[in-house]
């Protein structure tokens, strides 16, 4: 059993070197996507600036709060998308029989599609989070859980991509349902936990898992709490382990378009 997971562990990491070695080729794109990324995010941090500038707090965050959410925002964010870029296509790789390529080779069909490519202009992001938190106060306590954080909600952002793209098994395309989804956690990870009331902050740690990927972590970071942090592991297993259970589930249901598709 270890060595089976060794064994996919390498192949995993050979497949995302290889993506990125593709990526490199043109060096001035490669680069130029990054500094972008990060300038990019750097924007939006104007808006808190003018609103901070008028206010001491909002939705209970101060200031270098609000830095530390955009940090393990973008943190997550670039490390679901880098790594496991190809889980929010997964919706139209089931639906075009593109899944072909995959069931063909030696080693786990979702983890070898989802890794297929790299977004580059995510390595942006993680500079960005770790930025934040250097802003923010950076000790080697925060430094480790920061990471621990990224890597977990990273998880959990492509598990979410997982579930709702493994719907197609059954509803043929659901591509806008999947592209929703994904793009709620992204916008409103970004917005302190105290201005979500009611229905909505219970849809953020269920099925919408915002607040064990962002809200959480930092609670934490300002309060260390052993029982939250064994519930942010709890949670990242669940949703990792319901991905895998409906992909391979629906990939039962799943019928071969005959493409000629060849991964090398």
């Amino acid at each position: 059993m270890l060595t089976e997971v060794k064994n996919q562990w390498k192949v995993t990491m050979l497949s995302i070197k290889y993506a990125l070695q593709r990526e490199m080729l043109n060096k001035v794109t490669f680069f130029s996507n990054i500094i972008f990324m990060m300038l990019n995010n750097a924007c939006f941090i104007v808006q808190w600036i003018i609103l901070y500038s008028l206010k001491n707090e909002v939705g209970g965050y101060s200031f270098k709060q609000i830095l530390l959410l955009w940090g393990i925002a973008a943190g997550t964010f670039g490390v679901s998308h880098f790594f496991f870029k190809e889980s929010y296509e997964l919706s139209e790789t089931i639906n075009t029989g593109k899944l072909d390529a995959f069931l063909i080779q030696p080693k786990n069909v979702l983890l070898s599609c989802i890794t297929s490519s790299v977004e580059v202009s995510c390595i942006g992001d993680m500079i960005y989070g770790w930025i934040m938190l250097f802003i923010y106060g950076f000790t080697l306590k925060n430094a480790l859980l920061f990471a621990f954080f990224c890597i977990t909600g990273g998880f959990i952002l492509t598990s979410v991509a997982v579930i709702f793209a493994s719907l197609s098994f059954w509803f043929g395309r659901v591509e806008i349902v999947a592209n929703t989804i994904n793009s709620l956690m992204t916008n409103f990870a970004t917005y302190p936990e105290g201005i979500f009331k009611g229905f909505v902050k219970i849809l953020f740690y269920t099925i919408l898992p915002i607040g064990i990927v962002n809200f959480l972590p930092i609670q934490l970071l300002k309060d260390f709490n052993f029982s939250t942090f064994l519930i942010i592991i709890g949670v990242t297993i669940l949703f990792i382990a319901v991905a895998f259970f409906l992909f391979y589930k629906g990939l039962k249901r799943y019928s071969s378009s005959n493409l000629m598709n060849v991964r090398v």
